[in-house]
């Protein structure tokens, strides 16, 4: 069979060679080409750019795996090891890379997105990521009820980042959970401006909190769900 890159590549493709434009034996440097051109032609197309970065480390994956098996002839083993070097740095940074490729996916709706996608699901995370996000919710609530006058703005605005990189970290797109995190937080001053006025109508009661407190308290409340629930 003829080996190289083809002349156009299938967009609709689910076969990552079909995609890059390549046929399955094309060297590694056909395989870093396709994949320059097919991001060239893209454009801004992020959608697309993304199939395509998936479809270049999909070949390397399969690449590597032929090697494995001693399924790779003597000719292409150097550009095997190029392949495992590249798939063990991006191992190393993978973290990372996932934070970065959430990120990226912000303005790329899938077609079948749609007010369903917008919602978020209601999950309880368990272990220490559960954990993790008691101990961190009780601690800003705390933090609000004894922190002096003033301060109470810095815990609500890292309140309201620690439940938006939550969200992504379990899998929303950033758009998506920053808009809830923004909706969290407005809804939970809106309540708190509400029990400001509740509490000065009733006379006779002196409140030990000040009133920036009073209105954090259901805003922390909110975000504390959001962290715990929402991806």
């Amino acid at each position: 069979m003829t080996t190289g890159v083809g002349s156009s590549s299938d967009p609709g493709s689910k076969d990552p060679y079909s995609i890059l434009g390549l046929e399955a034996g094309a060297s590694f440097e056909m395989v870093q080409k396709a994949k320059e051109e097919r991001l060239a032609e893209s454009g801004d197309d992020l959608q697309a750019k993304a199939r395509i970065e998936s479809s270049y480390d999909a070949v390397l994956m399969a690449r590597l795996k032929e090697r494995q098996l001693g399924n790779v002839s003597n000719e292409a083993v150097s550009a095997s090891e190029r392949e495992e070097l590249k798939l063990e740095a991006a191992g190393r940074n993978g973290g990372a890379n996932a934070l970065l490729t959430k990120l990226r996916s912000i303005n790329t709706p899938s077609n079948d997105d749609g007010v369903r996608g917008l919602l978020p699901d209601l999950v309880l995370p368990e272990g220490q990521s559960l954990m993790l996000r008691l101990v961190l919710g009780a601690l800003a609530l705390v933090l609000v009820l004894v922190s002096p006058v003033g301060s109470t703005e810095l815990i609500l605005a890292l309140s309201t980042i620690a439940v938006f990189l939550s969200q992504v970290r379990r899998g929303r797109r950033a758009l998506s959970s920053l808009g809830w995190s923004v909706v969290l937080l407005a809804t939970g001053l809106i309540l708190g401006g509400l029990l400001i006025k509740a509490v000065a109508a009733m006379s006779g009661f002196d409140s030990p909190l000040a009133d920036d407190q009073l209105e954090a308290l259901p805003a922390i409340i909110l975000l504390w769900a959001g962290a715990l629930f929402f991806s």
